[in-house]
């Protein structure tokens, strides 16, 4: 099947389920956009890249890194399992003696 006739399948089957999808009017979703969002929910579901990059038919895992792209709430997942910090909140300013000690590097 030629690139062309996936595409005209898509957008055939994005109308019909306009009609009874509202948010999906005025959008036009591609084969990639597809793909790209079956690879989010593959690694939203805890699916490790290695076995995304297999799933794609990507040669490297370095392939797939650029691909998928975490979003908002795997940030939140990962940044929940961490251990907070014992420190005070703010930006942290270096004295000017550590200031000296890097540029002398």
């Amino acid at each position: 099947m030629s690139a062309d006739a996936v595409q005209r399948l898509v957008a055939k089957h994005a109308s019909a389920a306009s009609e009874r999808c509202p948010s999906l009017v005025g959008k036009h979703p591609t084969p990639h956009t597809l793909r790209h969002t079956c690879a989010m929910q593959l690694l939203e579901s805890g699916v490790d890249l290695a076995t995304i990059a297999l799933w794609l038919g990507h040669k490297s895992v370095e392939r797939t890194q650029t691909y998928v792209h975490a979003d908002m709430q795997l940030k939140k997942k990962a940044m929940a399992k961490i251990k907070p910090v014992a420190a005070p909140p703010g930006q942290y300013r270096p004295n000017d003696r550590l200031l000296a000690f890097l540029e002398a590097l």
